[in-house]
């Protein structure tokens, strides 16, 4: 005969307790509800359905091959798609299902959708993998374990995801921004021994916008040019003067004067600028410089310019490279506090922070990834890790105040109003 232990009330106090004490483990979940601003079982049916479909389609690929339009042979050919219904766990989720024919006995069973159209451990066991995946965001590899669930090969998932890793590049390619870009983050990405850099617009509102990626370093001259032609290809013409803010590259920096002119503000992000200055120095002197460094870029410039060359002199004998690297591009430091912006508005524009951000989330996704085979699949990577993190944008801090930025843009120069009372004699 078994014995059962009864739960009492004292027992779920006690679960609660622990569960809030170690609450870093129900956290990603909690992040996840307070964004979605809706109930998990939504998340999960959403989710799962989107899920779902994409295992279905791989699983019909594993049996035909590819769709080819006007090109199907074979006695199995794709027929469409048609409504269906599968279990996941409890849930009966209804799908979109692709439709196979045989051109003698009609109707072709898809083994996935088989599978999971009864309430099975199967099922269970793809509702658990999907919460993990949804409580982490890892998306590609939840589709990538419940494909290994049901048997689909690595070698039908690595061309589907070599499929929607082009289209993905292909509608970037095409994408037009018509928006008002008054902000331009430029900033590197590395896949393995692969470089990617990518450009993040912020527009008058305060919205993000992925601009575009290439493959190559930020100390690449062509690359840099090439990817500035590529958002002036995109609407993002020259004419209206924007802040740049970069990690420092002098290939950048020339290029944008190229491409744009010389006379839109650039602000080098100040985070690439102290990791600069304390790898030339001892670590026990890290902490100093860096106080040092956010002190002095918290005042006004020509004050907080002094303060920086104090700090060099100090660094002049026995650390004369983190002494160089202090003064090197120190003006473009400062150029936010020469446009008297508001403090919320100068915190998000002193760093590359908000492609940063994006790069990071790319590192999460693609950490696992080693076998980088050639620069097109750096590129298609990238494109899919930027757009995934594209998702969870939210307006920069202090968007309210972009129309202060604006009209400190828009303001004519000293220079520029006696050009046009000269031309107008």
């Amino acid at each position: 005969m078994e014995s059962y232990q009864v739960v009492t009330p004292a027992d779920r106090r006690e679960l609660t307790r622990f569960l809030v004490r170690e609450g870093q483990y129900l956290l990603p979940m909690v992040k996840l509800i307070e964004e979605a601003q809706t109930q998990i079982c939504q998340i999960i049916d959403v989710t799962g359905r989107a899920c779902i479909e994409a295992i279905l389609e791989l699983s019909a690929i594993e049996m035909i091959g590819d769709k080819t339009p006007g090109r199907q042979s074979g006695d199995v050919r794709w027929h469409g798609t048609q409504d269906g219904v599968v279990h996941l766990g409890d849930r009966k989720l209804k799908v979109r299902k692709p439709r196979l024919r045989h051109k003698e006995n009609g109707e072709e069973k898809i083994p996935a959708y088989e599978a999971l159209k009864t309430r099975s451990k199967m099922t269970d066991r793809m509702l658990q993998i999907l919460i993990d995946g949804v409580s982490t965001r890892r998306y590609k590899r939840v589709i990538k374990e419940m494909a290994d669930s049901i048997g689909i090969s690595k070698s039908a998932l690595s061309r589907a995801n070599i499929e929607a890793g082009e289209k993905l590049l292909k509608e970037l390619a095409e994408r037009r921004f018509d928006q008002d870009m008054l902000v331009i983050y430029i900033d590197g990405l590395q896949l393995g021994s692969f470089h990617v850099l990518g450009a993040i617009g912020v527009d008058s509102d305060g919205g993000k916008h992925v601009l575009g990626i290439t493959l190559g370093s930020s100390e690449n001259a062509a690359v840099t040019t090439d990817l500035l032609n590529l958002l002036v290809a995109r609407g993002i013409k020259p004419g209206r003067k924007r802040l740049f803010v970069i990690d420092g590259s002098k290939a950048l920096r020339a290029a944008i004067d190229r491409v744009y002119g010389n006379d839109n503000p650039v602000q080098r992000c100040r985070i690439h600028k102290m990791r600069n200055v304390i790898d030339h120095l001892p670590k026990e002197q890290h902490q100093n410089a860096k106080s040092m460094l956010w002190a002095a870029w918290k005042l006004e410039a020509d004050e907080g310019k002094q303060q920086i060359e104090q700090l060099a002199r100090r660094y002049d004998k026995k650390h004369p490279s983190a002494a160089a690297s202090l003064r090197e591009g120190l003006d473009e430091l400062f150029t936010i506090n020469d446009m008297n912006l508001p403090p919320k508005l100068l915190r998000c524009l002193a760093t590359t922070n908000v492609i940063e951000s994006a790069n990071w989330g790319a590192r999460q996704r693609l950490g696992r990834v080693t076998n980088w085979q050639d620069g097109r699949m750096a590129l298609r990577w990238g494109a899919a890790a930027f757009e995934a993190a594209s998702q969870n944008f939210r307006r920069i801090m202090g968007h309210h105040q972009m129309s202060v930025l604006k009209a400190q843009l828009d303001a004519k120069s000293d220079e520029q109003v006696i050009e046009e009372h000269r031309r107008a004699g």
